[in-house]
């Protein structure tokens, strides 16, 4: 697994999604800087985030409900920390 943001919150979305989701592979993103000045971003430079995960408990699932899980993981970080977020979210594999 690998962070390439190692801020506070970058840390604390790949410690939700190991623990709920227990991926095969996890690539946490930090894109804040590329949004810098533009709308949600609230100077912390982490407001946005690209996740990529792998995940057996993907498998059957369409993306819209893996980008749910994703989701769901993530909890109140989507509503109190996280501004936006890319989800690419497959089986591992895929």
């Amino acid at each position: 697994m690998e962070t390439e943001s190692k801020g506070p919150v970058a840390a604390e979305i790949e410690k939700r999604l190991l623990e709920a989701l227990n991926p095969t592979s996890l690539n946490v993103i930090n894109d804040s800087a590329s949004h810098r000045g533009h709308t949600g971003d609230d100077g912390s430079g982490e407001s946005h985030f690209t996740v990529e995960i792998a995940c057996a408990a993907f498998e059957g699932q369409s993306r819209l409900n893996r980008q749910r899980m994703v989701n769901k993981a993530l909890g109140d970080l989507m509503h109190d920390k996280v501004h936006a977020m890319a989800i690419k979210a497959t089986v591992p594999g895929e």
